[in-house]
C-alpha cells in the first residue's frame, strides 16, 4: 500500500507523548522501535485492524500502540499507547 517505497509520516497525540515518558525505559524503547517501524510499514505481521472503528492496533508486549493510517496522505497517527488492561476504554 506504500507507494513507491514512501516513507510514512509518523505523528503522535500529545496524550502519547505524555503516556511514553510515564513507561520504564526497556518498555519504552521497544515501543519506540515499534513506533518507527510504522514509518516503513504502517501495517507490520501483528496488526490489526480494529472492529467497528477506523485504527488499527499493534502490540508490544502487554501494551498495544492504537493509530490511524491515511494512505492518501502518506501519515499515521498514533493516537493511544497504553498496557492492554486499560487502552481499549
Amino acid at each position: 500500500m506504500r507507494r513507491g517505497g514512501q516513507k510514512y509520516q509518523v505523528t503522535l497525540k500529545k496524550s502519547v507523548i505524555k503516556d511514553l515518558e510515564k513507561l520504564p525505559d526497556i518498555v519504552l524503547r521497544r515501543i519506540q522501535k515499534a513506533i518507527l517501524g510504522l514509518s516503513i510499514n504502517p501495517r507490520p505481521d501483528g496488526c490489526k485492524k480494529l472492529k467497528g472503528r477506523d485504527d488499527y492496533r499493534v502490540r508490544v508486549g502487554d501494551f498495544r500502540i492504537l493509530y490511524f493510517i491515511d494512505d492518501d496522505l502518506v501519515t499515521v497517527e498514533v493516537v493511544r499507547v497504553q498496557h492492554r488492561k486499560d487502552v481499549y476504554e
